[in-house]
């Protein structure tokens, strides 16, 4: 019977619930309603666990504050796609209940842990929809709290709430049609219980190396780069430094006296001297880094161990002194506004850089940014306020959550395609006032129609289509329009559906699997077609998507 949990196995089991979700990411990748390739909730819910999982393991003080103080940090700095930022909002909600435990977590605390995980999230989405993680989260909350009061062994507790989070998933079809539609549960979900399924393997002491589709019903304030143009201050955090001097050191040939406690004792000590404490090691070689005002003590505390070899203690005031010099000459050379896009290929990027835009994102389809890749490229523009075209509809909330991370003065224009992106950016006006950019862009880029043609990553039926895996399909910013056996085709197919009377101008931006011979077939058959429209053609280099297409 486990009554308690300690800050050490809570620090492995949310380890082990990272695992396992890597472990399982392609299965919940698989639960994606729409059938195309970048169905990746489970990727960018792993990739932002892992890098909650990161910052812990970076974290050298084991006390239920600090590890969810890490678990908070890093969830919010890796959070990826809309999957991953909800995941973060409730790893937030839970860190920040579970830092409050003194001794050893019980039943009660955990739960109530779990139930501002949920309504952390609820929060932080402007329009919350039932059928998604939100409802599993909440209702693994609300079943939490009702079994807390009856059940203080955890094994029952996990047992009790992973019954009730799984029964909600299977009922997500029935409060989504779409999900019904596609025959899947809700793949934010899943990846939820896949962690807390892995948190449970850990407690029960039982292998985490598992496949959960068996077990499943059906179905940093300062960053450099090489070129020093790039060179960028993080304005946060600039004030007072509490400790001095960042001191590191070696402690080696052991004294004969010395035995492994000491090793401890002199992390205890030296925790007391200061912070960011690291002491590793054994009876060999211990390697020590702290932040104090009094490295002669820490030096000291190690001599009498050992010898000390590699001494290096830097004055943190004096860098200080250097920082707050670069950051007023920094922000006397800014200008007032600038613009990041995200971009999912080289070409696409060379056409926003064309335009004037300051930072480019990689990514996009495949692969979302974070929230601190988002915040780092802002933080890299030389603009007091920076536009962010975040140009997928799955990176506008990684965009919103990015304001939090980064001194700038963040506008997300949430623009869900490139070629509302590429819209909105030439709407963009140095010399007009925030506010009338803002407007100015969101105005422009809903004159553009967009499409994209990609392939079927799955045999299923969906909005009237039977669809095999591999056929090409054509989509608008939310269904699928056309489906063939050749991409060409299919495209002219997808224009033919998706262009209205008034449209004079159609781009079409091809991928990196298309032959430029390919695409000037095309366009040729679409400038027969279309006598009165301009056809413009442009390598966007961009995966998965065969054609990114534009119509104004």
């Amino acid at each position: 019977m486990q009554k308690t949990i300690n800050s050490t196995l809570f620090r492995k089991m949310i380890i082990a619930g990272a695992k396992v979700l890597e472990n399982n990411k392609k299965f919940v990748d698989s639960l994606n309603v729409f059938p195309v390739p970048d169905g990746d909730t489970g990727t960018n819910m792993s990739l932002t666990f892992n890098s909650a999982v990161k910052e812990i393991n970076s974290c050298p003080d084991n006390s239920f504050a600090a590890v969810s103080n890490a678990l908070s940090k890093g969830a919010l700095r890796g959070a990826r796609g809309n999957s991953g930022v909800i995941l973060s909002q409730i790893l937030k909600g839970i860190a920040t209940e579970v830092a409050k435990c003194e001794g050893e977590l019980t039943t009660k605390q955990l739960a109530k842990a779990l139930n501002e995980g949920a309504q952390v999230a609820y929060k932080a989405v402007t329009v919350p929809k039932e059928g998604t993680i939100l409802t599993v989260i909440r209702i693994i909350g609300e079943t939490a709290v009702k079994a807390a009061k009856k059940v203080s062994d955890f094994e029952q507790f996990f047992e009790i709430i992973l019954a009730d989070g799984e029964a909600i998933l299977q009922q997500t079809p029935e409060m989504l049609p779409v999900l019904k539609k596609a025959n899947v549960v809700d793949a934010g979900g899943r990846g939820l219980m896949v962690i807390f399924t892995g948190m449970q393997k850990m407690l029960l002491g039982e292998d985490i190396d598992i496949s959960v589709e068996e077990l499943a019903p059906a179905a940093a304030n300062i960053q450099a780069s090489s070129d020093s143009n790039d060179f960028v201050i993080n304005l946060d955090n600039l004030g007072d430094i509490e400790f001095a001097y960042c001191t590191e050191f070696m402690v080696t040939h052991m004294k004969k006296k010395t035995t492994v406690s000491d090793i401890d004792k002199l992390r205890e000590n030296l925790m007391q001297l200061g912070d960011s404490v690291v002491c590793i090691g054994d009876l060999e070689l211990v390697k020590v880094h702290v932040h104090t005002n009094e490295p002669n003590i820490a030096l000291g505390y190690a001599l009498d161990m050992g010898e000390i070899i590699n001494i290096k203690i830097e004055n943190m005031v004096e860098q200080n002194r250097e920082l707050k010099r670069m950051r007023t000459q920094q922000q006397a050379n800014l200008k007032q506004f600038g613009m990041v896009a995200v971009a999912p290929g080289d070409g696409i990027a060379g056409v926003f850089s064309d335009i004037l835009v300051d930072g480019i994102i990689e990514g996009g389809q495949t692969m979302n940014p974070s929230a601190d890749d988002i915040a780092k490229a802002c933080d890299k523009v030389q603009a007091k306020e920076v536009f962010v075209l975040p140009n997928n509809k799955n990176i506008i909330f990684a965009a919103e959550q990015a304001k939090e991370l980064t001194s700038k003065k963040i506008h997300v224009i949430p623009t869900k395609s490139v070629p509302e992106g590429v819209s909105a950016a030439l709407a963009f006006n140095p010399d007009a006032t925030a506010e009338e950019n803002v407007e100015n862009m969101t105005s422009s880029k809903q004159n553009v129609t967009a499409a994209s043609v990609t392939y079927a990553v799955r045999t299923t039926h969906m909005d009237g289509f039977d669809l095999n895996q591999g056929d090409i399909i054509g989509l608008d910013d939310s269904n699928i329009l056309a489906k063939g056996l050749l991409v060409n085709d299919t495209t002219l197919d997808l224009i033919e559906k998706v262009k209205k009377d008034d449209v004079v101008n159609i781009t079409l931006f091809y991928g990196k699997d298309i032959k430029q011979e390919e695409a000037e077939a095309l366009q040729a058959k679409l400038e027969e077609k279309y006598p009165d429209c301009d056809i413009t053609l442009l390598s966007g280099g961009q995966p998965v998507y065969y054609y990114i297409i534009s119509l104004e």
